[in-house]
C-alpha cells in the first residue's frame, strides 16, 4: 500500500507541474494570439484565401478553419467547426474529408508544450499540413467517394468576438486565458491516471516483459523499444497523457531529442481512443462518417511518420 501511495503522490506532483508550469503558460500565449487574430479578422482573411486552393482536396472554408484550430488551439477545438458544418448543410463527403484531416494533424495541446522537450515545431507543423491534406484527399476521392455529395448553400461566415478597442482586446485575452486554464486543469486527471498506470507497469516489470516479447519484431523493423510505453499511452489514454509520459522519459534520459522528433509523426495527433470519441460526438452526421475518415487519417499519419523519420 505504501508503494501505491508513493506512486500516486509522485504522479500527482508530476501531473500538476506539467499542467501548470508547461501546458498552461504555452496555451495562454498561443490561445491569446489565436483569439486576437480571430477577433481582428486575420483568420477570416487567411481562410478566405486558402479555401479556393484547398477545395481540390475536399476541404471547404470551414475545413481550413478546423485545420488552424487543431494545430494552434487544441484537439477539441475543431468540434465547434464540425458541428457548424453539419448544421449549415455541408455534404457528408466534405465532412468526412475534414474529419480525416483533423484526425491526421498535429494537436496543439501536445505539440506546443512539447517544444520545451526539444520538439521541432516547424517540422511538426509542416508534416502536419502535408499529412492532413493527404488524409483529406484520400478520404474525399477514395474512402469516402460513395458518401453523399449533396449540400445546401453553405454559409461559411465565422462568428466570433471582435476587438476594435483596448477593452475589446483585453476581453479577448481574458477569455483566452480562461480557456487555457480550463484546458490545463482538465488535463490533470488524465495525466495523473496515466502516470500512475505507467509507473505501476514499470514497477511491476510489465513494460520490461512486453519489451522483451516485442524485441525481435522491433529490432527487425529498426524501432527503438523506448517507444513502446509512450505509444501505448497515446493510443489508449490520448495525446496529453502521452505528453506526460514523454516528459518523464525525457527527464530520465530514456528518450533522446532525435527520437522524440522522429516519432512525432505517429504520436502527436488526436487519432486515439479519447480523441476520436470526443471529435465524433460533435454530431450524428460526424459520427456516421468516422470510418472512411479514420481510413484516410491512417494514410495521412503514415505520410507524416515517414516524413519525420526521413527528416531527423
Amino acid at each position: 500500500m505504501e508503494i501505491l501511495i508513493e506512486i500516486i503522490l509522485k504522479a500527482g506532483r508530476s501531473a500538476v507541474e506539467l499542467a501548470f508550469f508547461v501546458l498552461l503558460p504555452v496555451m495562454v500565449v498561443m490561445l491569446s494570439l489565436m483569439r486576437l487574430l480571430e477577433a481582428r479578422g486575420v483568420l477570416d482573411w487567411v481562410v478566405a484565401r486558402l479555401a479556393p486552393l484547398l477545395k481540390p482536396v475536399g476541404l471547404t472554408g470551414l475545413g481550413v478553419f478546423a485545420a488552424l484550430q487543431i494545430n494552434f488551439v487544441s484537439f477539441a477545438a475543431p468540434m465547434a467547426t464540425l458541428t457548424m458544418m453539419e448544421q449549415r448543410g455541408a455534404s457528408d463527403r466534405h465532412i468526412a474529408a475534414t474529419l480525416a484531416m483533423v484526425f491526421a494533424m498535429s494537436q496543439a495541446n501536445a505539440a506546443l508544450p512539447m517544444m520545451t522537450m526539444g520538439l521541432d515545431l516547424a517540422l511538426t507543423l509542416t508534416y502536419s499540413l502535408i499529412g492532413g491534406l493527404t488524409a483529406a484527399a484520400a478520404t474525399y476521392y477514395l474512402f469516402g467517394r460513395t458518401l453523399s455529395n449533396s449540400e445546401s448553400r453553405l454559409d461559411e461566415t465565422l462568428h466570433h468576438p471582435v476587438a476594435e478597442s483596448a477593452k475589446g482586446v483585453l476581453d479577448v485575452i481574458n477569455r483566452a486565458g480562461a480557456e487555457a486554464f480550463k484546458l490545463s486543469v482538465g488535463a490533470i486527471p488524465m495525466l495523473v491516471l496515466s502516470l500512475v498506470v505507467v509507473t505501476a507497469l514499470r514497477t511491476s516489470g510489465a513494460i520490461d516483459a512486453l519489451t522483451r516479447l516485442l524485441a525481435p519484431v522491433l529490432t527487425a523493423a529498426s524501432i527503438d523499444s523506448a517507444l513502446i510505453l509512450p505509444t501505448l499511452t497515446k493510443y489508449i489514454a490520448g495525446g496529453t497523457a502521452m505528453m506526460g509520459v514523454m516528459d518523464e522519459m525525457r527527464k530520465a534520459g530514456q528518450i533522446s531529442v532525435e527520437l522524440l522528433n522522429a516519432s512525432a509523426g505517429f504520436l502527436i495527433s488526436p487519432f486515439d481512443l479519447p480523441g476520436v470519441a470526443v471529435l465524433i460526438s460533435a454530431g450524428p452526421r460526424i459520427a456516421a462518417v468516422w470510418k472512411p475518415a479514420a481510413l484516410g487519417a491512417c494514410i495521412g499519419i503514415a505520410v507524416r511518420t515517414v516524413g519525420h523519420i526521413l527528416a531527423v
